[in-house]
């Protein structure tokens, strides 16, 4: 896999390289889904377009959305339309999520026009910052009956107990799902550093074990309520953590020792109240 040093500047492939996609198992589900490890060149808009026929909007040319003048999310928004750049991984990326999440980003994009209408588009408000966060960021984590203590562990930077002595939760009680577009922009060239911000979701037992568009479409359904609810995009929910612990998405991380790296896994700062 390849890596890059955290101090310099993360640059994702300057090229279409199916290698990228297919040497790496962060992106398996995207493989599983959309065959994008056989592509041999950049996907078109008509390619997005056929992935995400199923949902309520359509990619566009980026021009549309210069040629407009709106805000990007109001543009998206009154027009049901996503200006999308060509043959650029973070916007390619982006397409896909649309796909796989289309009601909890169709959600999103409501929760960002409530906030414009009621703050303007001078200062970002709270809940908009938590938003882009989620959505650039994002790593739901799927817990099945037995796993639940892991969202504990997790949030309280146990990574040893989570990644290692529990290793074997993961895949089989534990499904990962990477919501955040720009994770897997920067997941093609991965660095110490890499950091999801997530959130946790119950899920039924034998979770693990669904087809793939099952287990995405409960995931975006189990979003929306809890999105909805109010109780999901809040500072205990949106927990750092270290990308490349989660097991089987970094070769280093079969060793035990990977995982002593404080600067990566750091441990949990308590406060002295």
């Amino acid at each position: 896999m390849q890596k890059t040093d955290v101090k310099n500047r993360f640059m994702p492939p300057l090229h279409w390289d199916a290698t990228v996609l297919n040497s790496n198992s962060i992106f398996n589900d995207l493989c599983q889904c959309f065959n994008v490890c056989q592509l041999k060149h950049w996907p078109d808009l008509n390619w997005l377009n056929q992935c995400a026929q199923h949902t309520a909007v359509t990619f566009v040319d980026n021009d549309e959305l210069s040629a407009d003048g709106r805000y990007y999310e109001e543009y998206i928004y009154a027009t049901k339309r996503v200006p999308t750049r060509r043959q650029n991984w973070h916007d390619f990326f982006g397409a896909l999520i649309w796909s796989l999440f289309p009601k909890t980003k169709s959600l999103l994009n409501k929760l960002h026009i409530n906030e414009i209408t009621e703050h303007g588009l001078k200062q970002r408000s709270k809940l908009r910052n938590k938003l882009t966060l989620f959505d650039e960021c994002g790593l739901v984590i799927c817990l099945q009956p037995n796993t639940y203590e892991h969202a504990n562990l997790l949030r309280e930077h146990q990574w040893q107990h989570s990644f290692i002595n529990k290793r074997h939760d993961w895949w089989q009680g534990i499904r990962p799902m990477i919501f955040g577009h720009a994770l897997y922009e920067m997941a093609t060239a991965p660095f110490i550093g890499l950091t999801a911000k997530a959130l946790f979701v119950e899920v039924p037992s034998g979770f693990c074990q669904w087809p793939l568009p099952q287990a995405y479409a409960y995931v975006d359904e189990q979003l929306v309520r809890q999105i909805t609810q109010g109780d999901l995009l809040n500072t205990s929910q949106l927990t750092p953590l270290p990308l490349l612990g989660v097991p089987l998405w970094y070769a280093a991380n079969q060793q035990p020792q990977f995982y002593s790296n404080q600067d990566y896994f750091r441990p949990k700062r308590h406060s002295n109240v």
